[in-house]
């Protein structure tokens, strides 16, 4: 274990991690995100993932988008139908007046198109930094950093960052992280933490990048 991360470490993690992630599954709304390349899809099924497991995530944006993938499609539908078609994602009523309203929104001043701007996005009910950014960087392929508690808690466990919380993370990242890494940064960290850097007792003996790690905050590992 190192007694300290240098910077230029990060380069190192990424590469080895960006090879291995290809062994694990990718999580749901990347793969939703890549595979459309639709800012429109991004955004609702980032909406629907929170607090909502991927598998979950993946079925709701499923049916949801065979019936309805723009937004002029969505507001016909109603509230009611709305919440049967991405049930049982969690807090469903609350995300289905949000959907709507994003969607009425999107009609009525933006010309039914999804703006590529986090401050703009950040307007919308329900989309907070984390929705935003995904979809400024996979609906747009713009750097942005996505920040989740995968994210937030990676960067400080191999001693790369030193934050408090997820909105500390995302500033110390724009400031420290290089521009290169942005986009796929998330989805490299999310699925690595997923696998093998779990919150509580990490597959530290499996882990790829143990030797950069300085396992801060780990009180036993597997």
């Amino acid at each position: 274990m190192p007694k300290k991360f240098e910077d230029n470490d990060i380069s190192k993690v990424l590469k080895i991690l960006r090879k291995e992630s290809k062994k694990w599954d990718v999580p749901i709304v990347t793969l939703t995100s890549v595979s459309s390349k639709d800012p429109f899809k991004v955004l609702i099924s980032t909406i629907l993932s929170l607090r909502t497991k991927d598998e979950t995530t993946a079925e709701a944006s499923k049916r949801l988008f065979k019936k309805a993938d723009t937004p002029k499609k969505m507001v016909k539908l109603t509230e009611k139908e709305l919440q049967e078609l991405i049930y049982p994602v969690g807090f469903y009523r609350v995300k289905s007046k949000n959907i709507l309203k994003a969607c009425k929104e999107l009609i009525e001043k933006y010309n039914s198109e999804v703006p590529d701007d986090l401050d703009e996005l950040l307007k919308f009910d329900g989309v907070g930094r984390k929705t935003a950014n995904l979809v400024v960087s996979l609906g747009f392929a713009k750097p942005a950093i996505c920040v989740d508690i995968h994210v937030h808690r990676i960067s400080n466990r191999l001693g790369y960052l030193k934050t408090k919380d997820p909105h500390a993370t995302e500033m110390k990242l724009r400031d420290k992280l290089p521009q290169r890494y942005w986009i796929e940064y998330n989805s490299i960290l999310v699925a690595f933490g997923q696998k093998i850097c779990r919150p509580i007792s990490p597959f530290c003996s499996e882990c790829p990048v143990v030797d950069y790690c300085c396992k801060v905050g780990v009180k036993k590992s597997r």
